[in-house]
């Protein structure tokens, strides 16, 4: 053996591998990965939710209310994931949801969906009903309706479609007398001075409670008055939402018009008045929201009647 040869001629010839058979095998097992892969990709990726489920975005106002917790795990259950989507101010939901930035919204009446539609020239429809909550009058220095002196002072919401069922119920109350019986875009000077017991003051709604301590009474939303912790107990009066006349403040499940016939839609309407989601609702309101059970023929007629009222006023 010579000296220049290397520690590696002693040693036995490494077997050769057959790399034909083996790169076949490895090369398949690669193919079924990526097909695995791909395949839960797009069951999962387009909406991040289980195999079966559908996602639908839905615009609220008030998400952080505690039923929507009960509601979600209801509709995933029945197969639809609910992706809310909050909104503080009111008027962003409606433009939202036509524009397709949205499924469905659930926030609003049929009035403030009336006036919406012909501002806007939209054609937004409602597909579920759901509760009223009644206006009511409140107040810091009298216990009764009676007890408010000829000539007092009551602060009303100033936006219009509040305003105007503040009026009515302060008609309905014996307080004031609205010329021609009033109507829901009624406002301030439709009032019949002669024939009222008190005026008016119109404030900002998320003013009425503040403006309670200078006044003899003060219309305030429901959401105002919870907030500030008043008692719906202890309101003075409020209209009655079993009545015909509470129809324009139904609150609804809204989509485009194209879509009101969605089984997805429609169903997420239907769970809505499972009893659990009810119970919180009507505990959320502190038992003042009455739930409402109305065909969509029924809602879609309102509707109708409403912004005919809406573009005759506009005239």
């Amino acid at each position: 053996m010579s000296e220049n040869s290397s520690d590696d001629a002693l040693l036995p010839e490494k077997p050769r591998r057959k790399r034909g058979p083996l790169i076949g095998v490895i090369l398949a097992v690669v193919v079924v990965l990526v097909a695995v892969v791909l395949i839960v990709v797009n069951t999962t990726s387009d909406s991040g939710t289980a195999a079966g489920h559908t996602t639908v975005k839905v615009g609220v106002t008030d998400a952080s209310a505690d039923y929507w917790k009960t509601f979600r795990q209801i509709a995933s259950d029945n197969g639809i994931d609910l992706e809310l989507v909050n909104f503080s101010d009111y008027t962003q939901a409606n433009p939202a949801l036509a524009q397709g930035q949205l499924d469905v919204n659930l926030f609003q009446h049929l009035l403030f969906l009336a006036n919406y539609n012909v501002s806007a020239n939209q054609d937004l429809t409602p597909i579920g009903s759901t509760y009223v909550v009644p206006l009511s009058l409140y107040s810091r220095k009298h216990t009764t309706v009676a007890d408010i002196p000829r000539g007092g002072q009551i602060a009303i919401p100033n936006d219009p479609t509040n305003q105007a069922r503040a009026l009515l119920v302060l008609q309905s109350a014996g307080l004031i007398s609205l010329r021609g019986g009033g109507n829901v875009l009624s406002t301030p000077a439709e009032i019949d001075q002669a024939a009222s017991k008190v005026t008016v003051t119109p404030v900002d709604a998320s003013q009425t409670v503040a403006a309670l301590p200078s006044v003899d009474g003060a219309i305030v939303n429901n959401n105002f008055a919870l907030d500030a912790n008043l008692d719906p107990s202890k309101a003075l009066y409020n209209d009655d939402p079993a009545n015909p006349s509470a129809e324009p403040y139904i609150n609804t499940f809204v989509t485009r018009a194209q879509d009101k016939d969605n089984p997805t839609y429609l169903k997420l309407a239907q769970l809505y008045r499972d009893p659990r989601v009810a119970g919180e609702v009507k505990a959320e309101s502190k038992n003042t929201a009455v739930l409402v059970e109305r065909p969509n023929t029924d809602l879609q007629t309102i509707l109708d009647r409403l912004e005919q009222t809406v573009r005759a006023a506009k005239k």
